[in-house]
């Protein structure tokens, strides 16, 4: 596995615990932070052919 395919699947897996987490917190702004860069992370991971289905937190 590459160095980007590597940085972008750690990034995916960073930004669906954040969203766990402010869900958990009930912080609805965090969540929203969250989820944005959740959304940003996957964009780049599917822009860039990298696999992210299997990756859960």
């Amino acid at each position: 596995m590459g160095g980007f395919v590597e940085a972008a699947l750690a990034r995916v897996r960073r930004a669906r615990e954040a969203v766990e987490a402010a869900r958990e917190a009930g912080d609805a702004y965090a969540l929203a932070v969250a989820a944005d860069e959740l959304e940003d992370a996957l964009r780049l991971a599917r822009e860039n052919g990298v696999d992210t289905e299997g990756e859960q937190s």
